[in-house]
């Protein structure tokens, strides 16, 4: 599953205005948890950014993007650039189907 809006209710009660600040939110911290996993030069500046994505996004509901940064985060130093691939198309899926969603 890409994106459980169920899960998102839970924390919101359906307030569209909080959904959508939790999705900025995310958002700035994909960009941000990208962008650190895409310098990382050590493995605990690494495991850092995709545990912190990680939780972010099974905290809204975008599953997918957790289980992607699961396996950035376990990923061994020769697969950063490709897990950084991977984690990235993940966000990407995630907020189209989030923007979808929240828009109906």
């Amino acid at each position: 599953m890409i994106f459980d809006r169920a899960h998102l209710h839970q924390y919101t009660a359906g307030d569209a205005a909080l959904e959508a600040e939790l999705v900025g939110l995310l958002r700035d911290q994909a960009e941000r948890c990208l962008g650190a996993m895409s310098a990382a030069t050590d493995m605990n500046a690494w495991k850092a950014a995709a545990h912190t994505l990680k939780g972010a996004a099974r905290g809204v509901g975008a599953f997918e993007l957790g289980e992607a940064c699961q396996r950035a985060e376990d990923a061994p130093q020769a697969a950063w650039p490709i897990a950084v691939v991977e984690v990235r198309r993940a966000a990407d899926a995630a907020f189209a189907e989030i923007d979808s969603v929240l828009a109906a």
